[in-house]
């Protein structure tokens, strides 16, 4: 039953908007006759533009924000939620209806504004993104759609770039940043750096990768997917340069566990790190299992590993999986200015250090992300991570 849901859930698409609001007629109830003839045209002119300018988006919000605008036209069209509660099967209907029921006696006009004020903010954000996109960046590195490569200084950067999704990672990203890490292995930059844009660091594995999975193919995207994962995990391990995190905020799941295979960790003082493998009946990856307890000890290991625990930076600092925090208003320029002064030191004698630093360990870290993918895979086919990650979607449909 689970994987179809999730099937269902992600069918909670453009589709029912349009449809909502092709057939839906705006209602203006009575007691807010007391507005003017002018203001109620304006309100509703704006709310039929905001209507048009939502289908020229070019990227997907995401789900959660679907709702929101399905929960929004709702109620400004319909007034607050009138209709039966969905049974608790129906996924793709209880979570339409939960977003629209969660805004209580809301006034149409309220939600009208509110509709409004979202799609622009969306459409300006999508603007934003491609003027920024567009602007020419000194050897910025193409072909890359969730990521940003660009090598300045003798450092190239490697920026997580899915800020509409605060950049959690999907299998395209995995294959880019894997693709980045080999050429930054052989450029002429003495250091790598890897950053988040936005405000996220990046919330980690994207959840939609277990989206659309057929139950015929549960399997197979296990399988695909631990594969993937072991060279993604083994990029790391091999690479062969002084690789730096520079945690500009919240990092979940893959992106805290590979702090352990980066060789200085920086964090903004509003960076928080939380392995929630437990809570989606998961495990640990990105060889956690292995250096999180040689790094904080068993005991603190345990509780974030097994019991979720999140930590703000100033504890990762003090438990030793970040190397120096800094405050966030400074966070950017006092670290560059760091990076720009290692990145001037001699590039072989970096790389050789680096090795002789890594050598006794490698053949060990590669057994252990072998060890944790076989596991993993074992845990996504489990009947107990599957109704973990449709909770999850449940729980993330609520406003």
């Amino acid at each position: 039953m689970a994987a179809p849901a999730l099937t269902l859930l992600r069918r909670l698409c453009w589709r029912s908007l349009c449809e909502a609001r092709q057939t839906q007629a705006v209602c203006i109830p009575a007691v807010h006759l007391h507005m003017t003839t002018a203001t109620m045209q304006v309100s509703q002119k704006d709310f039929e533009k905001a209507q048009e300018q939502l289908k020229l988006l070019k990227k997907d919000p995401g789900n959660e924000t679907k709702l929101k605008l399905y929960a929004l036209f709702k109620q400004a069209t319909e007034g607050p939620c009138n209709s039966p509660k969905p049974g608790m099967l129906d996924f793709v209907k209880k979570a339409k209806w939960d977003a629209w029921n969660s805004l209580g006696n809301l006034s149409q006009d309220n939600a009208r504004q509110k509709y409004t004020e979202l799609v622009s903010s969306l459409i300006s954000a999508e603007s934003a993104g491609q003027t920024k996109d567009a602007s020419p960046k000194e050897s910025r590195h193409g072909g890359y759609e969730t990521i940003i490569v660009s090598t300045e200084n003798n450092i190239t950067k490697i920026m997580f770039n899915r800020p509409e999704r605060k950049n959690a990672i999907n299998h395209q990203m995995y294959r880019e940043i894997i693709k980045a890490l080999h050429e930054a292995g052989k450029d002429d930059s003495t250091i790598a750096v890897i950053t988040g844009n936005g405000e996220y660091y990046t919330s980690g594995n994207d959840l939609n990768n277990f989206a659309n999975v057929k139950p015929n193919e549960m399997e197979k995207m296990a399988k695909d997917g631990a594969e993937l994962l072991k060279e993604f995990v083994s990029s790391f391990i091999d690479f062969p340069k002084p690789l730096i995190a520079v945690v500009n905020g919240p990092a979940i799941g893959i992106s805290v566990t590979l702090l352990g295979l980066c060789d200085i960790v920086y964090a903004s003082d509003r960076a928080t790190f939380h392995t929630p493998f437990s809570q989606l009946g998961q495990s640990p990856e990105g060889c956690s299992s292995y250096l999180f307890p040689k790094i904080m000890g068993l005991a603190k290991a345990n509780e974030m590993l097994l019991f979720n625990k999140k930590l703000t930076a100033a504890q990762a600092y003090a438990w030793g999986l970040v190397t120096e925090v800094f405050p966030d208003g400074t966070f950017q320029k006092e670290v560059w200015e760091r990076l720009k002064a290692y990145a001037s030191l001699p590039k072989n004698s970096l790389a050789v250090s680096k090795q002789l630093l890594r050598s006794m360990e490698k053949e060990k870290l590669h057994a252990v992300n072998s060890k944790e993918c076989e596991v993993l895979k074992e845990r996504w086919l489990s009947d107990e991570c599957l109704n973990a990650i449709v909770s999850f979607f449940q729980r993330k449909s609520k406003l």
